[in-house]
């Protein structure tokens, strides 16, 4: 495991998810190269509804791998804003490139200062031991 696996640009949760800020107010969120790596292939991908209301720690989707379910968390409270229709042909966009292609959806959060309040890179690195 490399630094490189986990840009210092991005916020992260315990739950292995990343948030990038955007320019415009919203966040886009993915799994983490240690998650990816953990689930193996990835076959299928529930995303949320555009539009959906999301809270904090609320499950609102999973991946499916060759190995097992795992839910996708919110980060934050906020609005959905956009998903990831390519991962409906192509899931296998989250093994092969999680941190861009293989990004998952994106949201406008109630509170922008809450990002901040996320994991840094050193402090998610720490959650992996």
């Amino acid at each position: 495991m490399s630094d490189q696996d986990y840009p210092e640009d991005l916020r992260y949760t315990a739950e292995h998810e990343w948030v990038r800020s955007g320019d415009d107010g919203t966040v886009r969120i993915g799994i983490t190269s240690f998650a990816q790596e953990a689930l193996g292939d990835v076959v299928y991908v529930s995303l949320p509804s555009v539009g959906a209301t999301v809270a904090t720690a609320d499950a609102i989707g999973e991946v499916e791998s060759t190995k097992s379910v795992s839910d996708l968390y919110a980060p934050l409270d906020g609005e959905v804003t956009a998903v990831n229709d390519s991962l409906d042909a192509t899931p296998e966009l989250v093994n092969s490139d999680s941190y861009g292609e293989g990004w998952m959806y994106e949201m406008r959060p109630s509170d922008p200062a809450a990002v901040d309040g996320l994991l840094d890179v050193a402090a998610y690195l720490a959650t992996l031991g």
